[in-house]
């Protein structure tokens, strides 16, 4: 397996990413824009998730396919933001049939960064809708990760969040690609060390190429929580998209999804806790034409954990200082 051009979730053909933020808000907005639409499904392991319109992704629902999937800081407000892509969509002429309407579907998750250092006085209503619409303008195929969209404000137990891509190719042709908004209730490193859990899945040093320290640190296993760094103990939450090009069903990406989840356990210590929303969608598009038999399934969900875990990796090493941080990025 080696990495994609660009090492970003849109390497995966028929996707586009757009990011848009605020830095005096530290809290931002991230699309993920399928050029048509595409087979979608959810998965939900955190405790305290946050979402839009996930119940249609069930398999056993009428639905098959999603025209965008929006990550977004902001916790519950941060849920206006489809609204904003809806409507952007909307102008593209863009959704479902409905008679003479249609109707963009767009799903979505959100993250908390409200105690993060940022400006929350937006008065009447929040800017997360007009966030979501500039992001869904913004989506390209090059897009900014660290602080940047979803991931501007967010923060780990030790270091500053982030967001990150990574993608895989395989060896029978297919791409899969990740992306992430890293504001997790635990921490991407080792103990007081800057190494990387997900180090065993580095690619060409993408996020340092420090590898593990030797020897591992006595307190490597101790497990580091935000309200233990003195941090708000709800300021939590990592969101995820997983994606490939190829040809799957709604069962099919569902069973993506909960292998992507692995790649949260692999890079974060720890995961999936009751005071994390953690969340992946999956999304596939299909532009390979080809469609995975079991053996090709079982190393597309391996390269899902694995890519994940590079890219929760990515999106803490990607991230940079800014004015009234509460915490260092890793960089620092």
């Amino acid at each position: 397996m080696r990495k994609g051009p660009n090492n970003l979730i849109t390497d995966v053909a028929g996707l586009l990413v757009g990011n848009a933020e605020d830095h005096r808000l530290k809290s931002g907005v991230t699309v993920v824009l399928c050029e048509q639409p595409a087979t979608a499904a959810v998965q939900v392991l955190g405790g305290a998730p946050g979402t839009r319109e996930t119940d249609l992704l069930a398999p056993e629902n009428t639905v098959q396919t999603v025209d965008a999937v929006v990550l977004s800081g902001g916790s519950a407000f941060g849920l206006d933001a489809a609204s904003g892509v809806q409507a952007a969509l909307r102008e593209m002429g863009r959704g479902f049939d409905v008679g003479p309407h249609r109707i963009p579907i767009v799903p979505a998750a959100i993250l908390f960064d409200l105690v993060n250092g940022g400006d929350k006085d937006w008065g009447r209503f929040s800017p997360y809708r007009d966030l979501g619409y500039d992001a869904a303008r913004a989506a390209g195929v090059a897009f900014l990760t660290g602080t940047a969209g979803a991931g501007t404000g967010a923060r780990t137990a030790t270091f500053k969040g982030g967001l990150g891509s990574a993608s895989t190719l395989l060896a029978n042709g297919i791409t899969i690609g990740a992306l992430v908004a890293v504001n997790a209730l635990g921490s991407a490193t080792i103990g007081n060390t800057r190494h990387f859990w997900a180090a065993p899945f580095e690619l060409d040093g993408e996020f340092g190429g420090l590898g593990y320290p030797n020897p591992l640190p006595e307190d490597a296993a101790v497990a580091r929580f935000k309200f233990r760094e003195r941090q708000s103990a709800a300021a939590n939450t990592t969101i995820a998209v997983i994606a490939t090009d190829a040809i799957l069903s709604k069962a099919e990406a569902k069973r993506l999804a909960i292998a992507a989840h692995d790649g949260f356990s692999r890079a974060l210590w720890p995961a999936h806790t009751p005071l994390d929303g953690d969340l992946v969608f999956a999304l596939a598009t299909g532009a390979s034409a080809k469609a995975p038999l079991l053996e090709d399934f079982i190393d597309l969900s391996a390269a899902a954990a694995s890519t994940m875990a590079r890219a929760i990796a990515r999106g803490v090493h990607d991230a940079v200082a800014a004015e009234n941080d509460l915490m260092p990025s890793w960089a620092q």
